[in-house]
């Protein structure tokens, strides 16, 4: 990424189920950095330390963003598995796509300004989010992500709602009250999210459950605005999906 850092741990196992990292990502340099974010599937909570300081809740992305990582900049984030939504979130649902909702700033309990380097914040907010979660995980909230997830998308509404124990009817139910879009659509994102490992290595083929290479083609055409080949070539290191970006 030449001019920026990006560096992550991971979360303690008591809350692995809900949080997928804690990052910071920063611009050393008096320059600026035009990028395109990806989307990954994940929901975000970013810190702003610039004069109006605010806590940012990024819904999930169904659309490529061009941003610009202005110069000296720094921001602290976390990334929450979708599920954590209704057990931290539950008053801001739905969650708006591709929307940014403003958190109040005490909405973590502590104070954004004091974060020195990122293993202090992880280790303060880990306290804070330990202490947030008070209700027990819906079992059958926590499998049906788990196939999701361990399937990379591929798996049908109708096969989730068979091993999962739950309705087509409720799991599209959740999905648009949560998170504003249907479950196929969060699916074909995390599709994608593994899709862009594959291409990253050159690989301009289908690694995972498409169709045939055209519908391989539109799809990534769709979650990044180029076609396979473009994306591969990654002039200037533009495109950025921070889930698989390598840590400092």
């Amino acid at each position: 990424m030449n001019s920026i850092s990006f560096e992550t741990v991971q979360p303690v196992a008591a809350l692995e189920t809900l949080v997928e990292s804690f990052w910071i990502l920063t611009n050393e340099t008096d320059g600026q950095k035009p990028a395109i974010v990806l989307p990954d599937g994940r929901l975000d909570v970013s810190f702003h330390f610039d004069d109006r300081q605010y806590l940012g809740l990024h819904g999930l992305e169904t659309r490529p963003s061009q941003v610009e990582i202005g110069p000296r900049f720094r921001m602290f984030c976390i990334s929450f598995r979708p599920l954590a939504a209704e057990y931290l979130f539950k008053s801001y649902l739905p969650l708006q796509p591709d929307g940014v909702t403003l958190l109040p700033i005490d909405f973590f309990n502590t104070d954004i300004g004091q974060f020195e380097d990122l293993r202090q914040f992880a280790s303060l907010l880990t306290d804070v989010l330990l202490a947030r979660i008070t209700a027990d995980i819906d079992p059958r909230k926590k499998r049906l992500f788990d196939l999701i997830y361990d399937s990379h998308g591929a798996m049908s509404v109708a096969e989730l709602a068979d091993q999962s124990g739950w309705s087509s009817r409720q799991i599209n139910r959740y999905y648009q009250d949560t998170f504003g879009l249907s479950l196929k659509t969060y699916c074909n994102v995390l599709r994608f999210r593994s899709s862009f490992g594959h291409i990253k290595a050159g690989k301009l083929f289908p690694e995972e459950n498409y169709t045939d290479q055209s519908h391989f083609i539109r799809e990534i055409r769709k979650y990044a605005g180029v076609i396979p080949k473009e994306l591969a070539r990654n002039r200037e290191d533009r495109f950025i999906q921070f889930s698989t970006l390598p840590p400092a």
